[in-house]
């Protein structure tokens, strides 16, 4: 499964999940550009730790719901690494909120931050991909997604999610024939970001069916199997990392 050599743009990730995405991919040998809104001391930090991996890094800000920002944030990663093979679009805010609540504004950060930013990556690193003839683009759905699934209070949410499945599915039949594939990973409730499996492996969880709580690891190697030679032939699929909480 070697991606050595390979460069991949992870969108979000200067803490959280997405940080934790960023380094199994660079522990994987892949060189890595960080992409941070507000979490600038972070993303240094992160990048630091990529470099202790011997792999090079390039720290963007961006604003991934802004068509410009993106635009800008692939020209420098482009113009940096000379290659983007991977994108793993993190990104994306949740709100627990009744719909009748909720203000209009608030509706369209969800949406904006998790539907637009996802389109609006994929967009400007497909050309990329494309003439390479080789790419990964890797979305965050949300366990459920894939069957629209609902939950009260956070109908933003699975509404901005599911739409990202059909976008994935979409996209994946649009790019195939270029050699590029589009999935989407759909996590559970993740509620300490920095657990190992380890530590998790110490912890119980009634709620899944392998009884003990998910990780930002669990995530990590689920994009990171979807990055791979391996799954070349797996596109406008969904892998719900839930651990079996929605069987």
């Amino acid at each position: 499964m070697s991606l050595e050599g390979k460069v991949a743009l992870v969108t979000g990730s200067g803490r959280g999940i997405g940080r934790v995405v960023a380094i199994s991919l660079a522990e994987a040998g892949i060189d890595v550009a960080i992409n941070y809104m507000h979490s600038e001391t972070q993303a240094n930090e992160l990048a630091k730790k990529i470099e202790s991996f011997g792999r090079k890094t390039l720290v963007v800000k961006a604003d991934v719901t802004k068509e410009i920002d993106v635009e800008v944030l692939v020209n420098k990663v482009y113009s940096y690494f000379n290659r983007i093979d991977i994108l793993v679009n993190n990104v994306g805010d949740w709100l627990w909120k009744k719909a009748e609540d909720m203000s209009f504004d608030e509706w369209k950060k969800v949406i904006e931050t998790n539907l637009n930013a996802t389109f609006l990556c994929s967009k400007y690193v497909l050309p990329h991909m494309k003439m390479n003839g080789w790419g990964r683009i890797v979305n965050f759905a949300a366990a459920g997604a894939y069957r629209a699934h609902g939950t009260a209070n956070a109908s933003a949410f699975y509404t901005a999610k599911a739409g990202i499945v059909a976008f994935t599915k979409s996209l994946a039949r649009e790019v195939g024939q270029y050699g590029v594939t589009v999935n989407a990973v759909a996590p559970g409730v993740v509620e300490n970001k920095e657990r190992t499996v380890e530590e998790a492996k110490q912890l119980r969880d009634k709620e899944t069916a392998m009884g003990r709580p998910g990780t930002s690891w669990d995530i990590a190697k689920a994009i990171l199997f979807l990055a791979s030679d391996e799954a070349s032939f797996i596109t406008g699929d969904v892998i719900n990392i839930t651990g079996g909480w929605l069987i």
